[in-house]
């Protein structure tokens, strides 16, 4: 095997299968692609609607917060990807940006380059939207974004009431304005998943520049006289990088894998008996997530898809697919929801509904024994700030993720008052023919106490972390504002993780615009 490259990219997730598919654009660069996962094989990661198979352990790594202080110390599933793709491969396909006063904001903390309209290019230029061709959306690109296939009658009756309590209804959260509810356009093309994997990496894998390697765990990067130079490879040792060893392991694994190299917190490193190589105590911090509170509801009848646990139901539903590409099978189940305002003072939008069509679809959350439907809701803009760290030398230890929830109290306040809107909005009489009764959080659920208690046993993630290893101009910034590592030459970071503040929406697609951008900041830097 080579042991050279001029490009190794350690993670192929969303960001990272963007730069892999935008460097090897050019015929002389030589571009090294290692994941640490399987491929992509299975088919459930093609179906929309496997989607609730994931969370539940396909292609994660199985990790878990460590108990949350401010919670009753509640240890919460942290879903991770571990496959091709990333997180693109096992989310929900939910296709939002964010505010666009978030990327001005990033701006305005220093990181020149990265405003609304100047991310925007990058959105557009992934995208090839089935409906919109405008100032917001582009057609042409890799990444297929599309309208929802399968659809059902309970999704606009959750429009209605939304109505009832005067949010309106918004036919693109991605585009001109954000506030509203309507169906999310999702990550898919022709009914089917278009993860990162499919969309940058598929239709050019047999380029001969490009080497994509699956199952591969880096165990550190190397470092020598200040500069990347490669990567140690659990197994088979080092690969060199001529020109940059460039991190995309997302938000939890990047800085998981540069703590594993030296690089982190010394007094942290010390302590685990890990050589420090470089001293930044802001890897690793910083970490921020979207905390998610629900409704469920059962249905006055099969309205939904939990039908679908039935063993015939679901073989009826995987025929339909195969042949017709619709019915529950094309459905993401969370391809419905909104954004509104918990502090009627916010800036924008501060708080994020998905409608889950179904009940338990997600690990750890409540099934209906008679069928039901979902109402998820996140306070979008967290004051809260956690870690990741390392709980020992060893690579095969998972890390200790801590997210901190609801250390501000700010949090707490503003995630109860998303629940309660998600309430209302399950009461309007538009749902009623829909939706026989609340059964969580439940009648008895009335003081703020109520709701605290009610969260320590049924909150979860949202799965959108980000922030560990943060973008700024100041000298504290692990990251410049070319991504560039500050005090290490050859290293950049290029994932979630260098968002100073975490954006009001899903993840993914940021994630898909930084890969994008990245991939042209090192093309500038190396004149590939």
């Amino acid at each position: 095997m080579t042991r050279r490259y001029d490009f190794i990219i350690v993670g192929g997730g969303s960001a990272g299968s963007v730069l892999a598919s935008r460097l090897s654009e050019n015929p002389k660069a030589s571009v090294l692609l290692l994941e640490a996962g399987p491929r992509d094989w299975h088919p459930f990661y093609k179906m929309p609607a496997g989607f609730a198979k994931m969370t539940k352990g396909i292609g994660s790594w199985g990790w878990y917060t460590v108990p949350q202080k401010h919670m009753n110390d509640m240890v919460i599933r942290f879903t991770q990807a571990k496959v091709l793709g990333g997180g693109s491969t096992i989310n929900a396909q939910i296709y939002t940006r964010g505010n666009p006063l978030d990327y001005d904001e990033w701006r305005q903390m220093g990181c020149t380059g990265w405003g609304y309209d100047d991310v925007l290019p990058y959105f557009r230029k992934s995208e090839d939207n089935d409906t919109y061709d405008n100032q917001f959306h582009g057609k042409g690109g890799p990444l297929g974004v599309s309208q929802p296939a399968a659809p059902l009658p309970i999704c606009e009756a959750y429009f209605e009431a939304a109505s009832q309590i005067g949010i309106p209804r918004n036919y693109d959260v991605a585009g001109e304005t954000q506030e509203g509810v309507g169906y999310y356009q999702l990550t898919q093309r022709d009914a089917r998943r278009s993860s990162a994997s499919v969309a940058f990496l598929n239709p050019v894998r047999n380029r001969p520049n490009l080497t994509i390697r699956t199952g591969d765990e880096v165990r550190r990067v190397i470092v020598e006289n200040g500069r990347a130079v490669g990567v140690d490879i659990i197994g088979e040792g080092n690969i060199y990088a001529d020109a940059e060893v460039i991190v995309s392991s997302g938000a939890i694994g990047t800085p998981r894998l540069l703590q594993l190299s030296g690089i982190g917190p010394a007094d942290h490193l010390t302590d685990l008996g890990i050589d420090v190589v470089f001293d930044q105590p802001q890897v690793g911090a910083n970490l921020q997530d979207h905390l998610d509170l629900f409704v469920i509801a059962e249905c006055t009848g099969p309205h939904t898809y939990d039908r679908l646990a039935k063993p015939f139901w679901s073989a009826v539903a995987g025929l339909q697919y195969l042949v017709e590409r619709k019915g529950p099978v094309a459905s993401s189940l969370f391809e419905t929801g909104g954004f509104w305002y918990a502090e009627e003072s916010a800036r924008s939008p501060d708080i994020q509904f998905h409608l889950g069509l179904g009940s338990g679809i997600e690990a750890g959350v409540a099934a209906m024994k008679h069928g039901g439907v979902t109402l998820n809701s996140a306070y979008l803009r967290p004051r809260s700030r956690g870690t990741v760290r390392l709980a020992s030398a060893d690579p095969a230890e998972a890390p200790l993720i801590d997210p901190n929830y609801w250390a501000d109290p700010h949090d707490r306040d503003m995630a109860i008052k998303g629940l309660k809107i998600a309430r209302e909005i399950m009461r309007q009489d538009a749902l009623k023919p829909f939706v026989k009764q609340e059964v969580l959080p439940g009648p008895d659920i009335r003081t703020d106490e109520d709701y605290f208690s009610y969260a320590c046993a049924n909150a979860k993630t949202d799965h959108h972390p980000a922030g560990t290893c943060r973008m700024g101009a100041d000298d504290a910034a692990v990251v410049d504002p070319e991504l560039k590592f500050r005090g290490i030459d050859g290293l950049r970071i290029v994932d979630a993780s260098i968002m100073p503040t975490l954006v009001s929406s899903n993840t993914n697609a940021t994630a898909i615009m930084i890969g994008e951008k990245g991939a042209d900041m090192i093309r500038t830097t190396h004149g590939v």
